[in-house]
């Protein structure tokens, strides 16, 4: 499976420009991949305190999300601001190619930003099936939870964290990758964004991709919009688990809400 990740910049709360100009990156790719990773709350930047910014339902990015979709034929993940029963979500997202959409809701919410004052817990994983691959996406500040991010029976092959992870704190996002990964078993994507929000926070990208030795696939330069594609194996994968079943020996857990 082809994989590719958009590293980019963020209008800070301007859909459509956000909309325009990611609809040119995919233009671009029609044809050359199978999955396009986009940053967390990708068409408004992490703005946690404009509720106005969220949408109910088949709202305008989920519509614009499907369109991409079925007019490129590639699936795309990411996520949004979504609204339900007068409740805010910082929304994970699957499309498939189809225009079809799967969605999950943030589980850790980031304290220190404020992201709990708005927003609600989300409390299953996306979890979906595509091309062969069973396919975890989690959000930013989840990647921090282990327990949250495991891979109980192989249950997923590839994970992909989708972010906003500010520069100060970048070292953690790299090694905590690579940790996921080789904890795991499974290729790990990571992707995010660069440049200043409107709140004057910075962010420098290191997007990656890690494959199920912890190794880095893709590897990106700071502080600058890029994309890229590699293409994973799932048989190279399966083959490293059968040699090291280190899974079978994992320990046995239930997540107490």
């Amino acid at each position: 499976m082809k994989i590719t990740l958009i590293q980019d910049v963020i209008a800070w709360s301007d859909k459509q420009a956000n909309f325009n100009r990611i609809n040119r990156h995919l233009e671009t790719l029609q044809g050359e991949t199978d999955l396009v990773v986009l940053p967390e709350m990708f068409s408004t930047g992490f703005c946690t305190n404009r509720l106005d910014l969220a949408e109910e339902g088949k709202g305008e990015t989920v519509q614009t999300l499907s369109n991409w979709a079925k007019n490129f034929g590639i699936a795309l993940t990411g996520s949004f601001i979504a609204c339900e029963n007068n409740r805010y979500f910082n929304r994970s997202f699957f499309v498939f190619p189809d225009g079809n959409i799967q969605t999950a809701d943030k589980r850790h919410l980031f304290r220190h930003g404020g992201e709990h004052q708005y927003f609600s817990a989300g409390n299953r994983h996306l979890l979906v099936h595509y091309k062969k691959w069973n396919i975890c996406v989690l959000v930013c500040y989840d990647i921090r939870f282990p327990v949250w991010s495991r891979n109980v029976d192989n249950r997923y092959d590839l994970l992909i964290y989708t972010a906003n992870f500010p520069s100060k704190r970048i070292r953690d996002w790299d090694i905590l990758l690579q940790a996921r990964a080789i904890e795991n078993q499974a290729y790990v994507c990571g992707l995010n964004r660069v440049g200043t929000d409107g709140q004057g926070i910075e962010y420098n990208g290191h997007s990656t991709l890690v494959d199920f030795k912890g190794r880095f696939l893709l590897t990106f330069p700071e502080n600058i919009f890029d994309i890229k594609t590699a293409e994973i194996s799932l048989d190279s994968l399966q083959n490293y688990r059968q040699r090291f079943p280190v899974w079978m020996d994992a320990d046995r857990f239930q997540i107490i809400e």
